[in-house]
């Protein structure tokens, strides 16, 4: 969904130049994705040694790796190329580091070219076995190009992202002081434009973000702009209508000045930069200092003078002060209060007790002082397990019961009504109630930040505090606006889009409880989406992609087509699957997995089982990929154990699944208006290949794990028969 950004009623797709730029980014990190599996396989030729026999089978496996890896490398250095091409000021870098790339990738092909090794004219052939610090240095050499080729596309990308930035705030410009709705239709249009391009660029980049906090706050940022599109609409437009309405220029402002702030954050996402002076989210959160001192704690297990005992006990007295959030706050009921405050107290008196006896500890080293120390660790540990729970139950509790309270959206509804019915008196009354639900929403969340458990939680936490803080005040004036003009279509239609959002971040906030539950209770298996994630609104064209799609009959006939090979293919890899005694093991896991969801996307091609839009099943899809991911790493630790000739046979069925999942996750990710059909067929057809690469995998890993066992236990059967001989000899 990395163009979802996309204003109701305004399409396009975005400047032609824009759309060569994305590709260019998805094909660098195909190749890259395609070239890393390589290196593990540059290691082991590296590394084959030199005595051992060469089988006709062993020459043939290096060969095909070193053309493999030569080929990566061309087309990496194509791309490169065409990146230099369109970026002059790079031009000369990107080139050196490709032309580098290029002989590395060469030299390692040469070397090893072994195919006439075993001919008698081949004695002076350089190859891998007579030149070994050849190739060490060619694989130096390529991982320094292409790493150097990577980073500065990267500054293409970021230079990319704030270009694109700056054209929406120019045009956004230009839309705040626009006076009629021919100018601002036409203007709008443009910036309908420039916020898909904005889009397409800042979701690749969410996509290649490693560190979950900054992919977080990418999606948060996004989020903003997402929903902030469609109220930047209406907001104008009743300005427009109504120009000398106080409430509407209010509420528009409101609008602008939460973009302007979405958009540089994004910039200071990209670029690693945090303006002067500010520094990151207001104070660690309980939970993560609670973390924090425990380690501090148990660290005095291995070293007694790790730390000093006024820092411990500054730290916990800081962990305690927070906890004031709770106890003050107006809806933390009186059992919750004291159990905190008396919880608070205990971990306190324990601490005392353990700078006690680590104080002993130092001067004296008995085994009873140590067995002290370390009942006292484990009691002052408990305590503050018994808060985290007393916190987690009271900030959980509280949410839920809001949740519950708010789902009728009363308020917004009798706001809606005040409205229309021109009621000045019952919008007082109902927007002094929404303040209320307001502030209680607020400082949920503020309570839900601390007991979150992880740090993209706890940012999504305070992006959803933001939101109800701006958004309340937002629908206020937009229902003032609507009161004073009850008449009026498009004021009625701005406080229903800022109504929605309001609803959109209730919905959110239940979704957050569920994770912040999972994580507390340790059963976090699957991975949600993030939920500051854009997400289409009611009134958002952008819906259109979401409903279930209907293909022709000659469509419907390939893509069954394609799923009966694939339910095919299923069958067999249950077979492989079957034969394995350990039914535990990581791949045969893996395999498990992957076989279910293929088995899954067989039924929808046939309309049938659980998922039943193409949105279902690009999801399904992108934890197919992760899983086969998965696999070729279990795999990859399993080689390890294998001869070197086994371990090259495993590692090229690797090179071989490892490149078709990176694609599968670039199809899944990269947007083709109304296209879906393609989309899906592109998506199955490289599940196919994926999972007749499992069968093959599993069939190859089963007889190499035989026969290594065989192998162990031929080697035990022969220790014990010579300690036998050993002992007999003795006796």
């Amino acid at each position: 969904m990395a163009a979802s950004l996309g204003p109701a009623g305004v399409g396009g797709a975005g400047p032609s130049g824009f759309a060569f730029d994305s590709g260019l980014e998805i094909k660098t990190r195909s190749v890259e994705q395609t070239l890393l599996p390589l290196v593990s396989q540059i290691t082991t030729l590296i590394n084959h040694k030199d005595n051992t026999k060469k089988s006709d089978k062993t020459l043939q496996a290096i060969q095909r790796v070193g053309q493999a890896v030569n080929l990566a490398v061309g087309r990496f250095v194509k791309v490169g190329e065409a990146i230099a091409n369109e970026n002059w000021d790079l031009k000369e870098e990107i080139t050196i580091a490709c032309i580098e790339a290029k002989q590395a990738g060469e030299t390692i092909a040469a070397l090893t070219d072994i195919s006439s090794l075993n001919h008698p004219e081949s004695d002076g052939q350089i190859t891998i076995f007579t030149d070994k610090t050849g190739v060490i240095k060619a694989a130096r050499l390529l991982l320094s190009s292409v790493t150097k080729v990577l980073l500065l596309a990267d500054r293409v990308v970021i230079k990319q992202i704030i270009t694109s930035r700056n054209k929406v705030l120019a045009t956004m410009e230009r839309l705040e002081k626009v006076n009629s709705f021919q100018e601002f239709v036409q203007i709008f249009s443009q910036f309908g434009n420039e916020m898909v391009e904005f889009a397409h660029l800042t979701g690749d980049r969410q996509n290649d973000l490693k560190d979950e906090k900054k992919k977080a706050k990418m999606a948060a940022a996004r989020a903003v702009l997402e929903k902030c599109t469609m109220m930047l609409l209406t907001a104008s437009k009743t300005c427009l209508r109504h120009p000398n309405c106080e409430s509407a220029h209010k509420n528009k402002e409101g609008v602008f000045d939460r973009m302007k702030v979405a958009l540089d954050k994004v910039i200071e996402i990209v670029t690693d930069c945090k303006p002067s002076g500010e520094t990151d989210m207001s104070s660690v959160s309980i939970f993560t200092g609670i973390k924090e001192f425990k380690m501090n704690i148990e660290a005095l297990r291995e070293n007694l003078y790790f730390q000093s005992k006024e820092d411990l006990s500054a730290t916990l007295e800081v962990i305690l002060e927070r906890t004031e959030d709770f106890t003050d706050s107006a809806y933390t009921s009186h059992e919750h209060r004291e159990r905190i405050l008396e919880l608070s107290t205990q971990a306190r008196l324990e601490l005392r007790q353990l700078i006690s006896v680590w104080i002993q500890s130092q001067s004296k080293k008995t085994k009873s002082i140590a067995e002290e120390l370390e009942l006292s660790v484990l009691k002052i540990s408990h305590s503050l397990n018994e808060l985290k729970k007393e916190l987690h139950s009271t900030a959980t509790q509280l949410a839920a019961d809001l949740l519950k309270y708010h789902a009728d959206h009363v308020v917004l509804k009798a706001l809606k009504l005040t409205g229309v019915e021109g009621n000045l008196e019952g919008l007082a009354e109902y927007a002094c109630k929404l303040s209320e639900q307001k502030e209680q929403l607020v400082e949920a969340c503020r309570l839900l930040r601390h007991i979150s458990g992880t740090e993209p939680l706890e940012i999504t936490c305070v992006h959803a505090e933001e939101t109800f803080q701006v958004t309340g005040q937002q629908i206020i004036s937009a229902a003032e606006t609507l009161t004073l003009h009850p008449s009026s279509k498009i004021a009625k239609e701005n406080l229903d889009v800022f109504c929605e959002a309001w609803e959109s971040q209730i919905s959110d906030i239940s979704t957050l409880l569920r994770e912040i539950n999972d994580v507390f209770e340790g059963r976090r298996g699957e991975k949600y989406g993030y939920l500051s994630l854009p997400r289409p609104m009611k009134n958002n064209a952008n819906l259109k992609s979401l409903k279930a799609d209907k293909p022709d009959s000659e469509e419907q006939a390939k893509i069954a087509k394609l799923g009966l090979k694939l339910g095919l293919l299923t069958s067999d890899a249950n077979c492989e699957i079957k034969k394995w005694e350990d039914q535990e093991n990581e791949i045969v896991r893996n395999g498990r997995n992957m076989s279910s969801m293929a088995y899954s996307l067989y039924l929808f091609t046939r309309g049938e089982g659980p998922l039943k839009t193409s949105q279902d099943l690009i999801h399904q899809l992108e934890v197919f990929a992760e899983e086969g991911l998965k696999l070729a790493s279990n795999v990859q630790v399993f080689s390890k154990q294998l001869k070197d000739d086994d371990k090259l046979m495993l590692l090229l069925e690797i090179n071989k699944l490892s490149p078709l999942c990176h694609q599968l996750q670039t199809i899944t990710k990269t947007p083709l208006q109304n296209q879906v059909f393609l989309k899906v067929d592109k998506c199955i057809t490289k599940t196919r290949s994926m999972m007749a690469i499992l069968v093959q995998l599993l069939s190859l890993c089963y007889k190499l794990l035989k026969k290594l066992q065989m192998e162990n236990n031929r080697w035990v059967s022969v220790t014990n028969k010579d300690s036998m001989d050993a002992y007999h000899l003795e006796h």
